[in-house]
Order: structure tokens, then sequence, then C-alpha cells
């Protein structure tokens, strides 16, 4: 992490939990917020606790109908065929696997919020009315996920191929995202949910591979990049475990606010 040309940190954005925006899943009048003089927000204590980040659990919401039935196979087929085309299904994890799958799905984590935030962005400037909630939320998951992105780009930089493929396959996500969003908000949040289910399983997956013995056990006891200590507030001695830990604890959030939305249906507040 360096400094500007003023000598001072560059500005970090503010985790979802430590902005003032009503959030669907906390009471954010419980946050305590403080303001530095350069205008970066930061919480007065942890964003998620030591009890949060060690009590995530992987969740599944069962479908309930044809669109819900839809959206999870859609997200098995396409877990299948990343892993399988990716190399990732094969042989056991490594650090060099790892880091490179979450540097690409973490590309693609990004898509849904800001493509549901612009939507509904578009909709409530049409309608002349409030969106009720539903565009800080999908904007500030959005901004999380590219934070994630940003972490994991500190511990490896990716070749030209591997950038290559992440246009085509931004370029992909992106319209099945605006496709689906314009026919069916529920049933595309209903998918994201599911989405972010995979993902709590694969830190998980990652994290128990972080014990003494197992394949990323000298990777969890890197130091973590100064940006993750700023951003997610860790100590000053934070290791990469400490990082997929909060990660983890963002996709989590990310599967029960989308599940959650998907719940509300589309003109409902999110909150």
């Amino acid at each position: 992490g360096g400094t500007g040309s003023d000598g001072k940190q560059p500005q970090v954005p503010v985790h979802f939990r430590a902005t003032p925006t009503p959030h669907p899943l906390y009471d954010k009048s419980r946050s305590r917020v403080m303001h530095t003089d350069d205008g970066e927000s930061s919480q007065m204590h942890s964003i998620w606790s030591a009890a949060d980040v060690a009590n995530v659990q992987e969740t599944h919401r069962a479908p309930r109908d044809i669109p819900d039935t839809v959206a999870y196979y859609a997200v098995k087929a396409l877990r299948w065929g990343f892993d399988v085309g990716s190399g990732y299904a094969f042989g056991p994890i490594t650090e060099a696997k790892f880091v490179r799958r979450a540097i690409f799905l973490e590309t693609v984590a990004g898509i849904p919020g800001m493509v549901g935030s612009s939507i509904r962005h578009l909709a409530s400037l049409r309608r002349f009315a409030p969106d009720k909630g539903w565009i800080a939320t999908l904007i500030e998951e959005a901004e999380n996920e590219r934070m994630h992105l940003l972490t994991f780009v500190t511990v490896k930089q990716p070749s030209l191929a591997f950038r290559s493929a992440v246009v085509v396959a931004q370029g992909i996500f992106w319209n099945f995202a605006f496709a689906s969003y314009l026919i069916s908000p529920s049933m595309f949040h209903r998918f994201v949910g599911h989405l972010e289910e995979e993902a709590v399983r694969t830190y998980t997956k990652a994290i128990d591979a972080c014990e003494v013995g197992r394949p990323l056990h000298d990777f969890s006891r890197r130091d973590a990049p100064e940006l993750a200590k700023r951003y997610w507030q860790l100590d000053d001695n934070a290791k990469m475990l400490d990082v997929l830990m909060v990660v983890r604890a963002d996709e989590a959030n990310h599967r029960d606010v989308n599940h959650h939305l998907a719940d509300k249906g589309g003109d409902e507040p999110a909150h």
C-alpha cells in the first residue's frame, strides 16, 4: 500500500457494513461511523466480528417453484462447466488454482449488482419515483465484490491470456444478466443467491485447506494486503486467512440478501 503525491494513504471504498445506507439484513442505527479528514468513512470497530466470521454457515435455499428451479440448475451447470473447463475439478486444491479461480470469479461476481442497480436506476427515473432502497444495496454489493478482486490481484497479477478471457466472460455474463433482470428480477436475484451459495462453499473449502499440513497453509500465513486491512478494518498483523474469512462472510451476506430480494419481488421496499 503506497501513498499519494500528498503523502496520504489512497482512499479505499467503504465496506457496506460501515456505510450509513440502510441494509436489508442489518440495523444501521447500531453502527458507529466516523469520518476522517480526507473524507474516508470507517467504523470505529471491526466490520465483521470474530464471532461473525467464525459462525458463517453453508446454507441452501431449496427451490420452491419453476423459476427457482431454473435459477438453481443454471448455477449448477455454470459451476460444473467452470470447474471442468478451468481444471479446478481435477486434482487437489493448490494456491495457484485457488487464486486463479478467485480472481476470475470476482471479475464476474461484481456484475449482477451493477446491472441490477443500473436497470432500477433507469426505472426510477422513468417513473419519477423512489426505488425503495434497492439501488444502494445493489451498488454496495457490486463495489464489495470489486474489492475482493482488487485484494486478490495483490497476490497474483493475471496474464494477458487471462485478461482476455475475462473480457469475453464479462461480455457474455453482462448481457445475460441484463436480459435476465429485464425478464424477471426475482428469478435473477434467486440465481445470484444460489451463485453466492457456491461462493461460500468455495471459500469454506479454501479455509479448510489452510490447516497445518494442507495445501494452502503457507498461503494463509502471508501478511494480508494493506488494502484489505483498511477496507475490512483488520488488525495490523492480519494474515491471508483473515482475508479469506471476511470475504466468505461478505459472500454469505450477498447470498442472504439476494434470496431476501428474490422473496420480496420487484416493487416492495428492499429493507
